[in-house]
């Protein structure tokens, strides 16, 4: 039987389920070579001089790699030519990205966070790429970036796709167009990725948990709380032996929590009380949101359905609490 890849899987969602519409379904075959592109300039590492510092900061003050500005690049120039978009943004830039005048406009916008991890680009981890679509609202005025902001803010529920890639011994492409999470493998030779697993599930409850201890001085008591018993084991309230992972780059984390379950903390803390949290909401915690809650998950700021928030501005950042459904209503009860 021919192997089914994302161009096949895509066409069965958008001709025989109409989960999609043709201009969905070209936007994430786009991102998806963009991935690609990313992938290779990530395999040759040192060899393809892309390692180290770029000697500039993002909109956060934060350091960027030369991999960032390459991978942020990749994404904006595979997608604006295609008529499919009315805009994107990216965690890179401060602004908007707004569709060039010479070519066509369409009706949704892209949210990317180009290369997430980046900690870990030059010691040889897992990295990747997460991505958000949404629906261009009617009217919207996109006669500059600065107005084209008011477009994107748009709840995590209005999302029509979501994925990630993560770079690592494989490139695997995990995606949601509200149809279920679904999986796809690069395959090197023949230059496209193919599916390899469908209905993605994640466990209700789990023994496995991802959290940064060097800020466990830092957090509210709740989280405190749940940490602690979990570290009880199974002569704790909770009954059962845990064992801590922690990546440090988001996409590496949720995916294996994705694959076998587990609960994934960045809550608020002391050191990030006056930011809102740690991580993006349009870019990060949004669309992992949506494929958690697709593969059967939850996901909560402690005090909140992710996916409920009414963003006020491009950048918000927020705590995030995502995996197994039973441990994250534990850790929301313990808030409560």
């Amino acid at each position: 039987m021919a192997q089914r890849t994302l161009a096949r899987y895509l066409i069965e969602e958008q001709r025989n389920k109409g989960v999609i519409t043709a201009d969905l379904k070209f936007l994430i075959e786009v991102v998806s070579r963009a991935c690609q592109a990313i992938s290779i300039a990530i395999g040759k590492g040192g060899l393809g001089g892309v390692l180290g510092e770029a000697g500039s900061a993002n909109v956060q003050g934060e350091a960027q790699k030369k991999l960032d500005v390459l991978s942020n690049e990749i994404l904006l120039d595979a997608n604006e030519w295609g008529g499919h978009l009315a805009a994107m943004a990216s965690e890179e830039m401060d602004l908007p990205h707004t569709i060039p005048h010479r070519y066509p406009q369409g009706e949704y916008l892209l949210l990317f966070d180009p290369l997430d991890g980046s900690s870990n680009i030059d010691v040889d981890v897992s990295i990747g790429t997460i991505f958000s679509v949404l629906k261009c609202p009617e009217g919207a005025d996109l006669s500059t970036p600065e107005a084209s902001e008011a477009a994107f803010l748009q709840p995590g529920t209005a999302q029509v796709a979501a994925g990630y890639a993560v770079y690592g011994p494989t490139t695997v492409l995990v995606l949601s167009v509200g149809d279920g999470v679904t999986c796809f493998t690069l395959d090197r030779e023949q230059g496209g990725f193919v599916l390899t697993q469908e209905a993605m599930r994640i466990p209700a409850d789990t023994a496995e948990f991802a959290i940064n201890m060097a800020n466990q001085r830092h957090w509210e008591a709740p989280v405190q709380r749940y940490v602690a018993e979990m570290q009880q084991g199974k002569d704790g309230a909770l009954g059962k032996d845990y064992n801590m992972r922690w990546v440090g780059s988001m996409v590496a984390d949720v995916h294996r929590i994705m694959t076998r379950g587990g609960i994934f903390m960045y809550p608020l803390d002391a050191k990030t009380r006056d930011k809102g949290g740690k991580l993006r909401l349009m870019y990060e915690a949004n669309p992992m949101a949506f494929l958690i809650e697709q593969a059967g998950g939850a996901a909560s700021t402690g005090r909140q359905r992710i996916l409920d928030i009414e963003p006020d501005r491009l950048h918000q950042r927020v705590p995030v609490i995502l995996g197994s459904k039973n441990e994250v209503a534990r850790v929301v009860g313990y808030h409560g």
